[in-house]
């Protein structure tokens, strides 16, 4: 029999069980940035999303870099679950009476991290570390203050996180990641924000005073542009990520930039794609908005070109199929605002399809198919 530690790392149901939080989670953000369109609320929503994606990308790399099939490990993920609970339900009036619920429910989650991470042993510098003594005590300081203040106290505890592993590298370096576990993490986290798509449009359509069939026709091309979306990650980049990792010297490089950077990138445009997406389905008849464009244009734009940073950074190479893709999008922005829903929406799953369609096309002359 084989050495158990050469087999590949699964996720345990523990973990399975620890996302489905974040499903609610998701959704909240999403309706969120349903109610303001606007630039920004837009960039608040993002504010109030990181520390969200932070607390889960924390636990991925405990669960990663640990075994936690253990009662006590188990009972860890189960108690940030629960914070992260608690900010999901304070995250539709973060910015007013529930502030403090969702400051502290995420210092919470960090502590509780902490406290898993660092048992056993000393508290070391790292960014469980930075995480409890800047941004953890920054966002219950902003859960205290009012309006633009709190706003900025907690971007700058979103920065902190973001930048604390990028500035604590040198120190990071010999962590060792199981290159089947971790990308199948963050794929996990992408099928959770492309399932809130699908949940929009279906929340949207049946809240409908009537299924015609331009309200189904909308549905069709909404659950055919995910469909779209989903098969550029899954079929053709997911394995890249998982040889980038494996083939990786300095494995933190991938999980920073690719995973953790590049995967925000990607989950912040399918949830803005899906805010677009819903106001389609429930007014398909009608021009749309131009913050509404903005969303359904700008999220699929987002997803797509980000797949050239993601490229990059693994391979030095540019994934110029789908930048172009996605710049395309974008093009076709100012032009949304002018004709019906349904056909700007039409517009963009033709997009998605095409580019698919044509990296179908190149892998299979390349022999690869």
């Amino acid at each position: 029999m084989d050495d158990a530690r050469t087999q590949p790392k699964r996720v345990t149901w523990a973990e399975l069980f620890f996302d489905l939080v974040f499903v609610f989670a998701v959704t909240q953000v999403s309706a969120l940035l349903h109610h303001d369109h606007s630039w920004a609320g837009a960039g608040r929503a993002l504010v109030v999303f990181v520390p969200v994606y932070w607390a889960w990308v924390g636990m991925s790399v405990h669960a990663d870099t640990r075994d936690v099939d253990n009662p006590l490990d188990r009972i860890g993920i189960f108690g940030v679950g629960l914070c992260a609970l608690f900010m999901a339900l304070a995250t539709p009036l973060a910015y007013a009476e529930r502030g403090l619920l969702f400051g502290a429910s995420y210092y919470a989650a960090r502590l509780l991290l902490a406290v898993l991470i660092f048992r056993g042993g000393r508290m070391a510098l790292s960014p469980f570390s930075v995480a409890i003594v800047v941004s953890g005590p920054l966002l219950v300081a902003g859960g205290l203050a009012d309006g633009g203040l709190r706003t900025g106290l907690w971007a700058l505890a979103a920065a902190v996180d973001l930048l604390t592993p990028r500035l604590l590298r040198s120190r990071l370096t010999g962590l060792r990641f199981d290159a089947d576990h971790m990308p199948e993490r963050f794929g996990l986290f992408l099928l959770i924000a492309l399932g809130e798509s699908v949940v929009a449009t279906g929340a949207a359509a049946a809240s409908a005073d009537r299924l015609g069939a331009d309200v189904l026709g909308a549905v069709a091309a909404s659950f055919v542009l995910v469909c779209a979306l989903w098969w550029v990650y899954y079929h053709f980049a997911a394995d890249a990520v998982r040889h980038a990792l494996e083939t990786a010297e300095v494995q933190t490089d991938i999980v920073r930039q690719v995973l953790s950077y590049g995967h925000l990138a990607f989950i912040a445009g399918v949830v803005a794609l899906a805010g677009g997406l819903a106001e389609v389905v429930g007014h398909p008849g009608d021009h749309l908005h131009p913050g509404t464009a903005g969303l359904l244009f700008g999220g699929c734009a987002l997803y797509l070109t980000t797949f050239g940073y993601t490229r990059w950074r693994m391979f030095r190479k540019m994934s110029w199929t789908r930048v172009a893709a996605g710049l395309v999008v974008l093009a076709l922005l100012p032009a949304a605002p002018l004709v019906p829903a349904l056909a700007a929406l039409v517009l963009v799953a033709a997009v998605a399809v095409a580019l698919n369609a044509v990296e179908f096309a190149v892998v299979r002359r390349r022999g690869g198919l």
